[in-house]
């Protein structure tokens, strides 16, 4: 039954929640179309990746201390995390974007060539999920939003 108890724990998994079913209305607001498959996705803005990181080593603080050892760990794996989103995971989605365009590129070229007959839907491919990684700013709010959840968390509950 301590897991049920693991502030920590929660907190850092109510902060995934939060990021991802936010990017819903943020999304909205910026393109006026809603798109729920961003409940489930990666990458946009807030990170909720930065956002489980700083809310996982928030609530460590706030139970242990600063000088923990669990703090430690904590805060130098969410640094890892939240620079492989800016970093890694970013210049994969970068590289995807011009994949994509490669093919359309070469896509365009088969078609003038030869003048295929037009596919059925299904038959279309999917192109590769260039939205893999985060722009600084969106790790920025993801962060702070996991540590202001976690906050908020702590003084409500304790």
């Amino acid at each position: 039954m301590e897991l049920f108890t693991n502030f920590p724990l929660w907190a850092a998994l109510f902060s995934i929640f939060f990021a991802q079913f936010i990017k819903v209305p943020i999304t909205y607001i910026t393109t006026k179309k809603i798109d729920w498959s961003l409940l489930t996705s990666t990458g946009g803005m807030p990170s909720s990746h930065s956002g489980a990181v700083t809310a996982l080593a928030t609530a460590i603080a706030l139970q242990e201390g600063l000088g923990s050892p669990l703090f430690a760990i904590a805060t130098i794996s969410g640094i890892i995390v939240m620079f492989d989103a800016t970093g890694v995971r970013r210049e994969a989605g970068e590289h995807a974007t011009v994949l994509n365009k490669l093919v359309m590129e070469f896509q365009r070229f088969v078609e003038e060539a030869k003048s295929w007959p037009k596919k059925e839907e299904f038959e279309k491919r999917k192109e590769l999920k260039e939205l893999l990684g985060h722009q600084p700013i969106e790790v920025f709010f993801g962060a702070l939003s996991g540590i202001f959840l976690t906050l908020l968390l702590y003084y409500l509950i304790y």
